[in-house]
């Protein structure tokens, strides 16, 4: 339900005809009143594909880099190495995702401020309409940004890492044992607020690239309209909506893939 009011906040300019919006709950309560439950929902299931597909592949890439890594170097990787291999994992997974989160985007911000404006059924039908009209290049809308977003994973997963080593040498266990759902759930759940705080901006710049109300001339000219209209509170619009939305979905997903991987692992 925060998908929609998320990126509403994170591209509302303030200087067009978009819906005006004071907080999350005024925002779910509007959507609610306006479209009704299916409103809340909008763009829900490119936003589930989207999040299967990265989540699979980034964890499929980042393990891969990270073996690699380890069978070159022979020892224990560091902070660096983590950051290394969570960026290049980043940047295969937003290769083959990001038209994905264009469809998203696109379906979130459908609303009627302007009647002539495309209107799109469902996640294929955006996908082909936008393919249709605008390309390859429309489906890969927000692309440089989201190269740069490539760090939110980097930091996430270097942070989730280092908290890692450094609480099993606090509780001198193995490097490889395993821990209750709680200290996953905390690790996780720090790791993804130190990310979102840090690289939030990238969000904000990449939502308002692939915003069908909106023309801009690529990243320079979103960073500089957003900080002569909004000033910097500009660049992290959304940000406490998008946390209590990730935040729960990224510990639950860590807390999965650590229980399926020792599973696996014993097997």
């Amino acid at each position: 339900m925060t998908v929609r009011c998320t990126v509403l906040s994170s591209v509302s300019d303030g200087l067009d005809l978009r819906p005006k919006y004071t907080g999350i709950l005024h925002c779910m309560k509007s959507i609610w009143h306006q479209e009704g439950l299916r409103g809340l929902y909008q763009g829900v299931t490119p936003n589930i594909w989207g999040a299967g597909a990265s989540w699979g592949l980034y964890f499929f890439f980042y393990n891969a880099i990270k073996a690699h890594h380890k069978e070159v170097r022979q020892k224990e990787l560091g902070a660096a190495e983590h950051l290394l291999s969570a960026a290049a994992a980043g940047a295969l997974t937003l290769c083959l995702t990001n038209p994905i989160w264009v469809t998203k985007t696109r379906l979130v911000l459908q609303y009627s401020t302007d009647p002539s404006q495309k209107q799109y059924k469902g996640m294929m039908d955006a996908l082909g309409k936008i393919y249709r009209y605008e390309g390859v290049a429309g489906l890969y809308r927000g692309f440089v940004p989201g190269l740069f977003g490539t760090s939110h994973g980097a930091l996430q997963f270097m942070a989730y890492e280092e908290l890692k080593r450094d609480y099993y040498k606090y509780r001198k266990m193995q490097s490889d044992a395993k821990l209750n759902p709680f200290e996953y759930i905390t690790m996780a759940a720090l790791s993804k607020i130190f990310a979102v705080a840090t690289t939030y901006p990238y969000q904000v710049v990449r939502a308002r690239l692939q915003d069908q109300h909106n023309t801009y001339k690529g990243v320079m000219d979103v960073g500089r309209r957003t900080w002569r209209n909004e000033g910097m509170l500009g660049f992290y619009k959304g940000m406490v909506p998008n946390l209590i939305r990730v935040t729960p979905a990224c510990c639950i997903t860590f807390v999965v893939y650590e229980n399926v991987s020792h599973l696996l692992l014993h097997r």
